[in-house]
């Protein structure tokens, strides 16, 4: 017998989306922690940042850091 597919609502996946960049925890600890797919959740943080919606993670914002170089520190 087959199992029946599970339906996410749309607030539980927009809740899952902002655990990953609020906690800084791993997509596959969030994945587990909410018994979903660690993929699915990690391709709907994906869109989510390319999309705007999702924050960086704390300490990696854009334009800090090592990877800005020095000019980024100038902006601070």
């Amino acid at each position: 017998m087959t199992e029946k597919r599970r339906v996410f609502t749309a607030e539980l996946r927009e809740r899952a989306v902002r655990i990953v960049p609020e906690t800084g925890k791993p997509i596959p600890e969030v994945a587990q922690d909410l018994e979903i797919n660690e993929t699915t959740l990690a391709n709907r943080v994906s869109r989510a940042r390319q999309a705007g919606n999702g924050r960086e993670r704390p300490g990696h914002e854009r334009g800090v850091g090592p990877a800005a170089g020095a000019g980024g520190l100038t902006r601070l």
